[in-house]
């Protein structure tokens, strides 16, 4: 059966679960760090944006995940809650492990990057016993973000999740979600992205993070040989990022469905890729309604 089936009788609509951070994105812009006085303060982590993003389009979300003990797993939570995000199943650290730290360079608008701290980071304190069968059976489908598998014990504790996913039938989705930090090498990564990617029904990512997860199993392919590798295994929809080229949802069978990038006026955006999943990422984008442009983040 080549289409995917979300039980509508499960409260959740979607679990996920991965990194929740601190963004700061600096006010004052087109300066250095060394440079830039005033920073306004963003929860980060693509799985969490995806769900604050979610959540704001009326889907019920739950977060499987760890935040530090002290007033920035406070920031985080209250967030979450106040963007009707269920924390029931978000634990605090035990052990001193900090929530990681991203703050943006913003040069100018086509020139930007980003300094993270990520070591003793809270989300990759996820623990197996932090993974709950029940839970996860409540959920129409599971998203795992690939930072997860970087390290363990979140490593296991995702994997956990995956092996009660498939067990209670419920679709899995696999944001490879490429961040070098914490990894050793790409073979540990191009290893821990294929044993998940091979179990997921959706698979999203970038051309990079693709020749990334197949460097030691099929290395070389281009997009419509990667779609259909992936169908071979057990993914249904299989989703490559271009940046600002847009993205292709590659179906079974060989069909094809692309999507140009919303117009827009950027006054500032990453480096990396764009994300592809509904979400809060962070950008100032000018837009055009009725004549007018309006300015606003995303």
């Amino acid at each position: 059966m080549n289409a995917i089936e979300f039980d509508q009788g499960r409260h959740l609509d979607l679990i996920l679960l991965g990194r929740a951070a601190i963004d700061f994105n600096p006010v004052d812009y087109y300066m250095t760090l060394a440079e830039s006085t005033t920073f306004k303060k963003y929860v980060g982590g693509s799985p969490a944006n995806i769900a604050a993003g979610l959540s704001r389009l009326g889907k019920k979300c739950g977060f499987l995940g760890r935040v530090s003990d002290d007033r920035f797993g406070d920031f985080v939570t209250d967030f979450f809650k106040s963007e009707g995000i269920d924390t029931s199943r978000m634990r605090r650290c035990a052990n001193g492990e900090k929530l990681g730290l991203t703050f943006t360079e913003i040069l100018s608008p086509s020139e930007s990057s980003i300094l993270m701290y990520r070591n003793g980071a809270a989300d990759l304190a996820l623990d197996v016993g932090d993974i709950d069968g029940e839970y996860v059976k409540s959920a129409k489908a599971l998203l795992i973000s690939g930072t997860a598998l970087c390290e363990s014990p979140s490593r296991e504790a995702a994997f956990k999740a995956i092996f009660l996913a498939r067990r209670a039938n419920t679709p899995i989705i696999f944001d490879i979600d490429y961040r070098e930090y914490n990894w050793k090498s790409k073979d540990e990564m191009s290893i821990y992205y294929w044993m998940a990617a091979r179990e997921a029904a959706i698979i999203l990512g970038s051309r990079e993070e693709y020749d990334i997860a197949e460097t030691l199993a099929a290395p070389g392919m281009d997009d419509a040989q990667s779609a259909a590798y992936w169908h071979g295994m057990n993914a249904k929809i299989v989703v490559i990022k271009h940046g600002r080229k847009g993205s292709a949802a590659y179906a079974p069978g060989g069909g094809r469905y692309s999507i140009k990038p919303f117009p827009g006026i950027l006054v500032f955006d990453w480096k990396f890729r764009p994300q592809f999943a509904v979400g809060q990422r962070k950008r100032v984008l000018l837009t055009r309604v009725n004549g007018k442009f309006k300015c606003s983040s995303v």
